[in-house]
């Protein structure tokens, strides 16, 4: 076989071809370079916004492995997030990879609140929010809305994270991640 008809696959199931970011804010800094197994070993750790040259579904394993289900262990924190892409085909019958952009684009907000204080009075102003911190506040909302679904419930994490995705893919209210993009915009419109 020659190099090029082999294709690297995660998890040596899914593939990275034919995967578009549709915003253009944020295809920058989702990056979809094809990866068999997320962990590239912390090496862009030591420089400033490196965390946008790793994969997408890295990125979402390592805010997994800061939960307490996990607690730091990365290969378990892998191990959650292949049985919820498994869970994620099965359901929707599409390519998980693709389900986790949409639903990354989904909840990603474009618009927040900062505090401003002019002389000792306090308010707050609504501002932008920039294409990296986008990407950041929704894998945190996705992880943050599975690890709340799961949390004292029969519901393992691999299925509350495959619910979450699944419904922030599809823009629906029941999901955490989007209810909390509403939720922000809402706070962001009302103090423009």
């Amino acid at each position: 076989m020659s190099k090029s008809s082999i294709q690297c696959k995660l998890f040596d199931k899914w593939g990275f071809e034919d995967i578009e970011v549709n915003d253009l804010g944020l295809a920058q800094v989702i990056n979809l370079k094809p990866v068999r197994i997320p962990h590239s070993g912390g090496r862009h750790e030591k420089r400033k916004f490196w965390k946008y040259n790793l994969n997408i579904v890295e990125r979402i394993v390592n805010r997994l492995a800061q939960t307490a289900r996990a607690g730091g262990r990365k290969a378990k924190a892998i191990n959650i997030v292949k049985d919820a892409f498994e869970i994620i085909n099965l359901q929707t019958g599409r390519n998980p990879i693709e389900i986790l952009v949409k639903a990354i684009i989904n909840s990603a907000p474009r618009e927040d609140t900062t505090r401003v204080s002019y002389g000792g009075i306090v308010y707050y102003q609504s501002v932008d929010v920039s294409p990296g911190r986008r990407v950041d506040l929704a894998i945190r909302n996705i992880v943050d809305g599975a690890k709340m679904k799961s949390f004292k419930n029969r519901k393992t994490i691999a299925e509350a994270l495959a619910e979450e995705i699944i419904n922030a893919a599809n823009n629906d209210d029941s999901s955490y991640a989007v209810s909390r993009k509403k939720e922000l915009e809402r706070h962001a419109e009302a103090s423009r």
